[in-house]
């Protein structure tokens, strides 16, 4: 039987998703609590990694076996024996056919920023900082250079194991709601540290430090010294994977709404 859930995470006291012989990610985590509730060893996949800071609203994962359990009751079985910080949202029984990567059409991130002459507190770890001002337009029209089909060199760490680094950028949204901002990503696939490169270029431009066309300069250059710092893994929230209609999964969770 192959299950799909839907898992969210706050991720600031892991070394990020995948499995290490630390025993501290999230993917230890969840298999620890997984194999007590079905009383066997389980194995997951994942839709998409996150790095060690990074959160996640809507990871999806999905693994077989032999155990049959009620949908809500891997929920609220495999809840009782994850930490408080690790939640199952949903659970499905898929067909074999389903995976939870190559099924993927794209994935969404959120990165939330505080601008604030004074660092987080309460929300520490959980938001970006800049004590600067930053200019929404500038950003924008930056952030619409790098929609559609790129070479995401610039925009790429080093350690990245992507066999490609042309990836698809569908949409990046930018608001704002008092002093938090929200930068939502929709790609086909990201590279290692893309998201927190771009931020770091946005950022950059929305200081007035560049113009919005020094984006292009980035882009051409396909080089990752081109590019601005990598920024802060504390705003950055892996939303979920998007599905076709017929697997009937949620497309988001509660989080989602809530996330500043």
């Amino acid at each position: 039987m192959r299950v799909a859930l839907g898992v969210s995470y706050n991720g600031q006291s892991y070394d990020g998703w995948q499995s290490q012989p630390s025993g501290r990610t999230v993917q230890d985590q969840l298999e620890k609590a997984l194999g007590k509730f079905a009383d066997q060893r389980i194995s997951t996949l994942c839709a998409g990694r996150t790095d060690a800071g990074v959160h996640g609203l809507m990871q999806v994962v999905h693994f077989d076996t032999s155990a049959e359990r009620d949908p809500y009751a891997w929920v609220r079985g495999t809840n009782s024996f994850l930490p408080r910080d690790i939640a199952v949202q949903w659970a499905h029984v898929m067909s074999d056919e389903f995976h939870c990567r190559a099924s993927a059409l794209s994935r969404r991130y959120a990165y939330s920023l505080l601008e604030s002459p004074v660092r987080p507190s309460v929300d520490t770890g959980r938001v970006g900082w800049v004590f600067q001002p930053l200019d929404m337009a500038a950003m924008q029209a930056a952030a619409a250079r790098l929609l559609g089909e790129h070479d995401f060199t610039s925009f790429r760490a080093s350690a990245c194991q992507a066999l490609s680094p042309v990836k698809t950028l569908m949409r990046i949204d930018i608001s704002r709601r008092g002093a938090y901002w929200r930068f939502e990503f929709e790609a086909n696939a990201f590279l290692h540290h893309m998201i927190r490169n771009i931020m770091g270029c946005l950022i950059v431009i929305g200081q007035g430090k560049q113009p919005p066309e020094w984006i292009d300069e980035v882009l051409a250059a396909r080089s990752r010294d081109a590019a601005a710092p990598t920024f802060s893994p504390d705003g950055l929230y892996f939303l979920g994977p998007r599905y076709d209609t017929r697997w009937g999964l949620p497309d988001r969770t509660p989080a989602y709404d809530w996330l500043p």
